[in-house]
């Protein structure tokens, strides 16, 4: 039988303290009545005793604690799922912002989600094509991976998240694909974007939205996510499709974290945010994966802004633990207006090598991934000892790699937020840039892909070569000390 109370004590910013309770347990959802007639919706987020803190979903203003009615439901907050959320877009709490019709559920679903039993899942091995060269020839997404995108303040990371949200796809196969977005704190221009690139796109035809917006309560903020992942969930593990979850910012999730935290007066960890912030990112990540025996799986490609910059802040820095690898923008490059501007050489995917080769992508694929990685690597590296010791300075190599450097950017990170280029375009596109490179430099590829996909374009000059034996067949001097000299 369901308990009313009109034992509020204390509110404090979305916090309220109720006595006297019976029986209510953590998570659990909570009507609150007010004086006017209004009802909002809130949770137990601790219990002492006889006394439960509630966490209200819509805001604490208004409430008058002598008039004030608190109803236990004694079930958590759930989300209403079906087929027909897909092309829809709902807020932070799964209700419908699109003006078209509410969801009536298949069945209802507790947000928080049942950890997947690690020995139940199954190893991420069958490649996403995003259509971002710097992503699938580099920094290879797989099916069940978390692969998270480090931004910052200012940095286009909405471009590059509306991109891959409208490009992603499984190759090879006519299973069903969707993608399920959410955004957390975002303001109203940069949510009218995403829903209007959506429809535009026709995009919408296969994805679920849940927007929370900068001036909506923290708690919502902090269900967005949960709301998202599980009609994730849904869609993946009960209608068998492969789904993408995109999240940004977690930023803005880490903040709302700290302030609930900052209200319950809880002892701050790093930077001020509370102690269990990697429990609760990892709460959230490793509700992405495969699951032996069932057809979907679930890819999540978290971003996060990283204050000033600092990759050590705690959020970058536990979202790298968590997750399997991390995609960088840099700034350097978006100043050069590189379009996206992603940063090949910090970026990593740690699952790459197991999504990319012969009956995935091309037999190729990891060879060149490797050599161009070189290549890049050493013409940056080339492009700063001319900085110091002029250009005259480099050897005939070192020019080759600075050029290859200049180009790699020019053609191949900087390929726009509209152009989606299928894998084999972006494995043709590496193999005309290393033509730059010298063959006998090209020591991280097999010959024999060499003469199959270089062929007469390979850069056979013999420069570097002529260079070196002429350096071997200078004369050396004879050099005598003084003091043989003199003896």
């Amino acid at each position: 039988m369901l308990k009313e109370y009109k034992s509020v004590t204390e509110v404090v910013g979305p916090l309220m303290v109720v006595e006297g309770v019976e029986g209510c347990t953590y998570d659990e959802l909570v009507f609150i009545q007010l004086q006017n007639g209004e009802r909002r919706r809130g949770k137990v987020i601790e219990i002492d005793r006889d006394k439960a803190m509630v966490q209200i979903f819509e805001g604490s203003s208004g409430i008058n604690l002598q008039g004030t009615k608190v109803r236990f439901i004694g079930r958590p907050l759930e989300l209403g799922v079906s087929p027909n959320m897909i092309g829809r877009v709902f807020n932070g709490l799964g209700n419908p912002i699109d003006d078209g019709p509410r969801i009536v559920p298949d069945e209802k679903i507790d947000i928080n989600g049942i950890a997947i039993n690690p020995a139940s899942r199954d190893y991420p091995s069958e490649f996403i094509q995003t259509g971002i060269s710097t992503i699938d020839g580099l920094n290879t997404l797989v099916r069940g991976q978390k692969l998270p995108i480090f931004s910052g303040a200012g940095l286009p990371h909405n471009n590059v998240a509306a991109q891959i949200a409208r490009q992603a796809k499984v190759i090879g196969t006519d299973e069903k694909f969707a993608v399920v977005f959410a955004a957390m704190g975002i303001t109203f221009e940069e949510t009218q974007y995403f829903i209007n690139n959506f429809k535009e796109t026709g995009a919408i035809d296969r994805a679920v939205l849940f927007m929370n917006l900068a001036d909506d309560p923290a708690i919502e903020r902090l269900s967005a996510p949960k709301m998202a992942l599980t009609c994730a969930e849904y869609l993946a593990f009960e209608l068998g499709m492969h789904v993408l979850v995109i999240l940004t910012d977690m930023t803005n999730y880490a903040e709302a974290l700290r302030e609930i935290s900052a209200a319950r007066k809880e002892v701050p960890g790093r930077r001020g945010y509370p102690g269990y912030l990697y429990t609760d990112l990892a709460g959230i990540y490793e509700r992405a994966g495969r699951i032996k025996g069932r057809k979907g799986s679930i890819t999540q490609i978290p971003i996060l802004t990283m204050p000033e910059d600092d990759i050590t802040h705690p959020i970058p820095d536990l979202t790298g633990y968590i997750t399997e690898g991390q995609i960088i923008l840099s700034r350097e490059l978006y100043k050069q207006g590189i379009e996206p501007p992603i940063n090949a050489i910090p970026s990593l995917s740690r699952l790459k090598d197991k999504g990319i080769g012969e009956g995935k992508t091309r037999e190729d694929h990891a060879n060149t991934m490797n050599q161009i990685y070189a290549g890049y690597t050493s013409g940056k590296e080339a492009k700063e000892l001319s900085v110091i010791l002029g250009e005259n300075a480099l050897s005939k190599a070192d020019k080759a790699f600075a050029k290859f450097a200049d180009e790699f950017e020019k053609r191949y990170v900087n390929q726009g937020y509209r152009t989606n280029r299928d894998i084999e375009e972006t494995l043709d596109l590496g193999w005309d840039l290393l033509s730059i490179i010298p063959r006998s430099e090209l020591k991280r590829i097999d010959d024999a892909l060499i003469d199959k996909y270089l062929g007469d374009r390979a850069n056979t000059s013999d420069d570097v070569e002529e260079e070196t034996s002429a350096k071997a067949e200078q004369p050396v001097e004879e050099v005598t000390s003084e003091s043989e000299s003199d003896l």
